[in-house]
């Protein structure tokens, strides 16, 4: 059979499954409502079997079945077609019972639930009504209960070939395996449960039915009264979950174990490794080979036993030394899981290392950039005052430079240690009198107007700071007023509680958007990068200080750096 006719037959017999089921009940009720040892009942058995293999929820149509599974299929067909037994019909109904219990579990429409009770409840009666009886030695037929099984129970089956088929069928057959061996069990509870008292007190067969029920009833009743937490008991649930979580491996230890290697291991690939190691030790694990994106490996040895799984960036082949269960392959599955995640959290960290460090190389360099705009600037200005001094002006010129020289030499040094150290923010502080003059020499011949609040005895100020903010706003006002006309700038200092700077000027406002952002992040700059304010603003609150928008207002835009009001609370 080719594989698209095996995939017509899988789609043909889940379309048509309640007719399938309905012609499986209706020959078996053939084979046993007139007794089992009558001629044509092997036949009938036979017919019903052949039905079964139609309807059958274990093996897909499309699938292959194995010489183990054959041999299974023939052995209870054989069974069923030539061994005459009350107790063989007795189990086979309880399979069946089993299965169609199961099914029903997961049905997904209204019409397969009910096509499913009502095979449920046919093969109930008939077990518990006909098949059961005729295992006791003494039983004797009723005429109404004979009429009752053989013509009434039949209604059932053939009810089934009455209900409409879904229009949509799917072809995967779906049984809950746990629920239909529960179900199985309950059924056969049921029947030894009441032959067994029937036989011991030789009681009436009804009443040793109704008992088994009330039995059954109480224990179902206390099972579900002690499945959940109560008066600090854990619960049947929490157990049987905790047992499930841990067959063949268990759950906590190999949590504890992917959690301390997480901790130890900073790189993805060595952690990857060790926790493939991890796994090798499990006692069931033979060997495995695994992948990822960037790299491979392999451990142990192969076996004929092959579990696959692949997760995201994680492919994994686990070879064991015997057969899994379905519910260690589900485990298998969620630990291997586990461990692609924290992978992927390995992944993500090393990725934010390397933003990190992409980023501080980026802020550095903006920021020594800067700074060396600066130190340019000022050279410049010297070079400009040098071409334009007369020789009556020599000696104002020599002592500019003999002024400004130093004082270039000690920013370039200070440049080349944040280049050497960049996390390190220089503190190194001058007299306020010596830096405010180093001030007016550098931007007085730019026609900046310079205003002093209080006398500067006493007074330091760090460096670094304050002239990268004064050169930073100030080289931006020179510039705002060689595009507006009559700008006014003025710089004021304060001396008191560490220094004040004030800068301000008379020209447009900022935008608002803008005057929001300039301090906390990198704003668009057509000068330059951009960055320059933001830097000296990170800079001011390392040491201490706080670089804001004083004022933003058409003809007086100003910016203050000052300290905070928490150091100022610890100077005051």
């Amino acid at each position: 059979m080719t594989e698209t006719q095996r995939v017509t037959v899988s789609g043909w017999t889940a379309k048509y499954a309640h007719w399938w089921m309905g012609l499986m009940l209706i020959t078996l009720h053939g084979a046993l409502a007139w007794g089992i040892e009558m001629w044509w009942a092997r036949g009938l058995m036979l017919a019903h079997f052949g039905f079964f293999l139609m309807w059958q929820p274990v093996w897909r149509a499309d699938r292959e079945i194995s010489a183990i599974s054959a041999v299974l299929i023939i052995g209870v067909g054989l069974a069923l077609g030539f061994i005459a037994s009350w107790w063989l019909a007795a189990l086979w109904l309880g399979v069946l019972a089993g299965l169609i219990g199961g099914k029903a579990f997961g049905a997904e429409s209204a019409r397969q639930r009910a096509a499913s009770l009502i095979a449920l409840l046919y093969l109930l009666g008939m077990l518990l009504g006909w098949v059961v009886p005729q295992l006791f030695l003494d039983y004797h037929d009723t005429p109404a209960l004979v009429w009752l099984m053989r013509y009434g129970w039949l209604i059932f089956p053939v009810a089934l070939l009455f209900i409409p088929q879904e229009r949509a069928a799917s072809a995967t057959h779906v049984v809950d395996f746990i629920y239909s061996v529960m179900l199985f069990l309950l059924v056969m509870v049921l029947v030894l449960g009441s032959f067994a008292l029937k036989l011991v007190t030789k009681g009436d067969y009804l009443f040793a039915v109704a008992q088994t029920l009330l039995g059954l009833a109480a224990m179902l009743f206390i099972l579900a009264w002690l499945w959940k937490p109560r008066a600090g008991f854990s619960g049947f649930g929490q157990l049987l979950s905790r047992y499930l979580l841990s067959v063949g491996l268990p759950f906590e230890q190999w949590i504890q174990s992917l959690a301390h290697l997480a901790e130890a291991e900073r790189e993805p690939e060595a952690f990857l490794q060790k926790a493939m190691a991890e796994i090798h030790r499990l006692p069931w694990v033979a060997g495995g080979v695994w992948h990822t994106l960037d790299e491979a490996g392999e451990f142990g040895y192969t076996t004929p036993h092959c579990i696959e799984i692949d997760v995201h960036r994680l492919q994994l082949a686990l070879y064991t030394r015997g057969r899994v269960s379905p519910s260690l392959m589900v485990h298998v599955r969620l630990l291997t899981e586990l461990l692609e995640f924290f992978y992927e959290a390995k992944l993500r960290e090393q990725l934010q290392r390397q933003n990190a460090y992409v980023q501080a190389i980026h802020e550095t360099g903006a920021r020594l950039t800067h700074d060396v705009k600066n130190l340019l600037q000022s050279l410049t200005a010297l070079c400009s005052a040098a071409e334009s001094t007369e020789a009556d002006q020599a000696e104002a010129l020599q002592m500019l430079i003999r002024r400004q020289l130093p004082l270039i030499t000690r920013r370039l040094d200070q440049t080349l240690k944040k280049l050497k150290a960049p996390h390190m923010v220089g503190r190194e502080e001058i007299p306020a009198a010596e830096w405010w003059q180093n001030l007016r020499a550098r931007y007085e011949p730019h026609g900046v107007a310079f205003e002093l609040d209080g006398a500067l005895d006493g007074c330091q100020v760090p460096a670094e700071l304050f002239d990268s903010v004064a050169d930073n706003l100030l080289q931006n006002a020179i510039k705002k007023r060689g595009a507006e006309a009559g700008v006014v700038i003025r710089v004021r200092f304060a001396p008191e509680r560490g220094g004040t700077l004030k800068i301000e000027d008379s020209g447009n406002a900022m935008p608002d958007s803008m005057a929001l952002k300039l301090f906390r992040a990198p704003v668009t700059s057509h000068t330059g990068l951009g960055i320059g304010l933001y830097q000296a603003a990170r800079q001011a609150e390392q040491l201490g200080y706080r670089l804001q928008v004083a004022q933003n207002e058409t003809g007086n835009v100003g910016f203050e750096l000052s300290v905070m009001r928490e150091v100022q609370a610890t100077l005051g």
